[in-house]
């Protein structure tokens, strides 16, 4: 089952292994020249606010203990990259002996990372700082803007944008802005 289309899977590992392999396989695309097949690996990962001893602090804790997901093209050197990736159980929804795993639902993985504040759709652009852009999702939708900072990392950009006579700051995902011609 070979797709030349990138997907979403969920990798099983040891517990408490999980942020050992998400590096581990960061490092074994880079090295093993799969950057063009393995594009994203998230642990998803909570912050909560605990009381301890009268003591406020943050504590980050697991969604999915012991999962890891990928974002990834399924060939069989990839496959095998992240199969044998020290820490690495297997993956879900692979039925063994070898057989490629099936991928997350849209809507299963776009939920997730939703919840995890992630950008849903990988979106490229090529955007440049002062460019206008227009606005099609959010409570800014159908205003223009001029871009004034770009993270492309984290798929996120901030737009001034004109509001009653004066200029207001808004920070939007690639996928909530259309480029203008």
């Amino acid at each position: 089952m070979e797709s030349f289309e990138k997907s979403w899977y969920v990798l099983h590992t040891y517990s408490g292994y999980e942020n050992r392999v998400k590096a581990n396989i960061e490092s074994r695309a880079q090295s093993m020249r799969m950057g063009d097949y393995i594009f994203r690996v998230v642990v998803p990962e909570e912050t909560t606010k605990e009381v301890k001893n009268g003591k406020e602090k943050e504590v980050i804790n697991k969604t999915f203990p012991g999962y890891v997901l990928v974002e990834m093209t399924m060939t069989d050197e990839s496959w095998y990259v992240v199969r044998n990736t020290p820490g690495v159980t297997g993956f879900v929804g692979s039925h063994g002996a070898g057989s490629k795993p099936a991928p997350l639902l849209p809507e299963e993985i776009n939920s997730i990372l939703k919840s995890l504040g992630m950008n849903i759709r990988n979106v490229e652009l090529t955007l440049s700082l002062g460019e206008t852009i227009k606005i099609i999702e959010g409570a800014f939708a159908g205003l223009e803007g001029q871009v004034t900072e770009i993270d492309d990392e984290k798929h996120k950009l901030k737009v001034n944008v004109e509001m009653f006579g004066r200029e207001t700051s808004t920070e939007l995902d690639y996928d909530q802005i259309e480029q203008l011609s």
